[in-house]
């Protein structure tokens, strides 16, 4: 069997990827040994060979699961958006210095190899790493200028990413995930939050707050289809990505209008009146900086999919996740 080691094993995303490794394997492997890696856990979770429970920010902790020499690494961890805004800190030793120690790690299990290990590296960056000035949509050509503390941090690491790869440590590609919703259980600290929050309270008979205006567009993908985006890079052929392993990913394109009329379509105009108007000009600020459309076509060429519509993200919420929040 493969050994995969999904760091940020313990959150949504790396909860959902353990469980479809569990179910259908990867690839050629049916039974992969996963490992997952995280700050805690939730009860009744992921099937998985281990659970290792640390912080990324402790080198001796991540050097434990690093030391088994996974074959295949998915790196979902980091500090989300708003907190990295407000905890610079944090959000710099959490998201930038402790992915250069992860990274160091590995070369070390390389060199101690003779070369012979060279994981692959499954990054999850974000749409966060471009700003404004934007075009209608934005196409594999756009250069990277960050507007956040966060988008800066992601983007620095997929440039880790990319060194690392080219003098043949470990074998990365960088995936730029767009906002993905809807996602189940409580809001966090991510400015992104109420992307999510406006769908998901409503149609579990709870009010939600809209802190932007309707006519804010944004990128967005199912949680489905980020488990289906990962799943797909772990076993994709780098060699196709040139010396650019970073990717724009497809998505859903729509205003928050659209998202409420989608709503509406699926749930009745009941559900939509739990939506209530509070503008809160600090995380309009943030949302400001961020793309809202996309022409992904390296992505699309290479068979990366995502959901149809706007109203596909809500029934897959529906469906997978409703019960669970």
């Amino acid at each position: 069997m493969g050994k995969v080691l999904i760091i940020g094993g313990g959150g949504m995303v790396g909860q959902k990827l353990a469980k479809a490794l569990a179910t259908d394997g990867l690839g050629e492997d049916a039974e992969p040994d996963v490992t997952l890696f995280d700050l805690g856990f939730p009860e009744a979770g992921a099937p998985a060979c281990r659970t290792v429970t640390g912080s990324m920010t402790d080198p001796e902790t991540i050097e434990r699961p690093v030391a088994e020499r996974p074959d295949i690494v998915f790196h979902l961890a980091a500090i989300v958006s708003g907190e990295a805004e407000i905890d610079f800190d944090l959000g710099w030793q959490t998201n930038m210095l402790a992915f250069w120690t992860f990274l160091e790690a590995l070369r070390a299990e390389h060199l101690a190899s003779g070369g012979a290990y060279r994981p692959r590296v499954v990054f999850t960056s974000s749409i966060a790493v471009f700003g404004g000035p934007f075009p209608d949509k934005i196409d594999d050509d756009f250069p990277t200028a960050p507007r956040t503390s966060y988008g800066a941090q992601k983007a620095i690491a997929e440039l880790m990413l990319a060194d690392f790869t080219r003098k043949g440590f470990v074998d990365g590609i960088s995936i730029r995930l767009p906002t993905i919703c809807v996602r189940p259980g409580k809001p966090n600290k991510a400015a992104s939050s109420f992307f999510s929050g406006i769908i998901r309270e409503p149609l579990n008979g709870q009010e939600a707050i809209l802190p932007v205006s309707r006519d804010v567009r944004h990128w967005h993908a199912s949680p489905h289809s980020a488990v289906g985006f990962l799943r797909h890079a772990a076993t994709l052929d780098i060699s196709r990505l040139g010396n650019r392993p970073a990717l724009n990913l497809p998505g859903v394109s729509c205003t928050v209008e659209e998202q409420i009329e989608a709503l509406k379509d699926v749930a009745g105009s009941d559900v939509i009146k739990l939506i209530k108007a509070e503008p809160d000009a600090a995380i309009a600020r943030i949302v400001e900086g961020w793309p809202r459309d996309f022409a992904p076509e390296r992505a699309l060429a290479l068979g990366f999919t995502a959901d149809p519509d706007f109203r596909s993200i809500i029934k897959t919420y529906i469906a997978e996740d409703m019960l669970q929040t």
